[in-house]
């Protein structure tokens, strides 16, 4: 076999191993795939009223919806954290390391397990959404920008978090590096329009990473505003190249016990 091939087949075999090892850790599914779910019901049922009397067509589950997809990248930053982590001071990584594993097969079968778990909180919430009368307007060719975007950040997010796991000296440690980017989807667009907000907290929302990829988001799928798609894009491609970079010279630098 080549190299290439080897390297396909250890990543085939360690993405394997994460999807398994997920069912040992039910507390990690529901916060990637349920706790969307709750923030959505607690939004929409709680606040959607008020809220939605604001909005143009006072439809807030309209709104609510595409800011709410962020979330499940966001979430799913602490578990991948903490099961890099694991296998960095378990001494996993060391024994692959003594049988030649490449390093890139390695992560690999992170970022592309938690890829799927990401995939399927994205479904579940759509379809929670769905049934709570979510409405987009979106055609064919804009459900695949916008999914597209949502998967190019959900890279960014893993490599990123990747990289967290790597560097962090425990589990504890690893599972609070991630805070910011869970709460970074509360502080922007993602839940109520900037407007609505005081001049300091606006500027930071309105400049914060998130809102970009959230206007754009909401726009592709509801027909709206998407002229924030360079920034959109831009910081996905932000958090993907330097998440992937940070984790790679991470991994190469982590000391070997």
């Amino acid at each position: 076999m080549s190299t290439l091939a080897y390297t396909v087949a250890d990543s085939a075999t360690m993405v394997h191993r994460n999807l398994v090892r997920l069912q040992r850790y039910p507390t990690m599914i529901f916060s990637i795939i349920v706790m969307p779910v709750v923030v959505l019901l607690m939004m929409n049922y709680f606040f959607g009223g008020a809220l939605g009397a604001a909005l143009p067509g006072g439809s807030y589950i309209d709104y609510l919806t595409p800011g709410l997809l962020l979330f499940v990248p966001a979430f799913l930053t602490v578990s991948v954290s903490v099961a890099v982590n694991q296998d960095v001071t378990s001494g996993f990584i060391n024994r692959l390391r003594s049988m030649a594993t490449p390093p890139t097969a390695i992560l690999t079968g992170h970022v592309v397990g938690a890829i799927i778990q990401g995939i399927i909180g994205l479904i579940v919430l759509l379809a929670a959404a769905f049934a709570m009368a979510f409405r987009p307007t979106a055609g064919l060719s804009d459900w695949l920008a916008a999914l597209g975007l949502l998967l190019f950040m959900m890279v960014g997010m893993i490599w990123v978090a990747v990289a967290m796991g790597v560097i962090a000296r425990s589990a504890e440690s690893a599972s609070n590096m991630p805070l910011p980017f869970l709460l970074l989807p509360y502080l922007g667009s993602g839940l109520v329009p900037t407007d609505s907000m005081p001049t300091g907290v606006r500027q930071f929302a309105e400049y914060q990473p998130f809102t970009p990829i959230a206007n754009t988001i909401r726009g592709l799928l509801m027909g709206g505003d998407t002229g924030s798609w360079p920034w959109a894009v831009g910081w996905c491609a932000v958090f993907a190249i330097g998440g992937y970079v940070w984790a790679i010279r991470a991994f190469r630098r982590s000391v070997v016990s």
